[in-house]
């Protein structure tokens, strides 16, 4: 039996998006940390950046539904500890945006007519409800983005930087920096460079073995919500 070595750089992507969620969420927690906004902007283009890795190895062939499902699942799971935590959200949690994402992606990437059918009908669906999705329709967009560019040189990670801006709400931090508001400056800078800091880990970091993130992963999501909820319950 063939075995495929496991991409090291690739979990290694996966921890540091997860780090820099926790680190963006634990502006809520009741403590005076807004700096922690500028580490938090890596974690969305390095989940997507991370998607776009699996499609590019595995292709049409091998990038199974389950994904898709595991992604709808735990939309639903995450959505009550998401609310408990985040004061007066006014999007969904970030799996609806990531589950439209891979049906883009993956309609772009796959010609068959059910996944050309299911692409466009997402990018439909963000552009109408952008307003409610988690970074918006430019976010859904941010997948294939990355997937375009993920085997290019380096200066291609400028593409998927600009939309990742664009899903940042772009124009307050612009408007912020221009007033001199340094976290906007460095929320600005790292929103560009955050998709090609993440191309130069999977490139040169394969030689790292962390512990592989594997589907259980899925329930880091809504459980470190509850864990959060519990610090900002204690620190009360």
């Amino acid at each position: 039996m063939h075995l495929r070595k496991r991409d090291g750089a690739l979990d290694v992507l996966k921890w540091l998006a997860l780090l820099s969620m926790v680190l963006d969420h634990l502006r809520y927690v009741g403590i005076s940390a807004d700096w922690l906004y500028v580490p938090g902007r890596l974690a969305f283009p390095w989940f997507c950046l991370a998607m776009a890795a699996n499609l590019a190895r595995d292709g049409v062939r091998q990038t199974e539904w389950r994904y898709l499902g595991w992604l709808l699942l735990f939309s639903a799971v995450s959505e009550i500890p998401y609310r408990l935590y985040i004061p007066d959200p006014d999007t969904f949690n970030v799996m609806p945006t990531l589950a439209l994402g891979l049906l883009v992606a993956r309609g772009w990437q796959d010609k068959a007519r059910v996944s050309r059918l299911l692409g466009a009908a997402s990018l439909l669906l963000a552009a109408l409800f952008s307003e409610r999705l988690m970074f918006g329709v430019f976010g859904v967009l941010l997948p294939l983005a990355m997937l375009l560019v993920i085997r290019r040189q380096w200066y291609f990670g400028l593409l998927p930087g600009l939309v990742c801006l664009a899903a940042n709400q772009w124009r307050v931090l612009f408007d912020s920096a221009m007033f001199g508001n340094e976290l906007a400056v460095f929320g600005l800078i790292t929103c560009l460079i955050a998709p090609w800091l993440g191309m130069f880990l999977l490139r040169h970091a394969r030689h790292l073995q962390p512990p592989p993130m594997r589907r259980w992963a899925y329930v880091l999501y809504p459980a470190h919500f509850f864990l959060l909820i519990l610090v900002r319950q204690v620190a009360a």
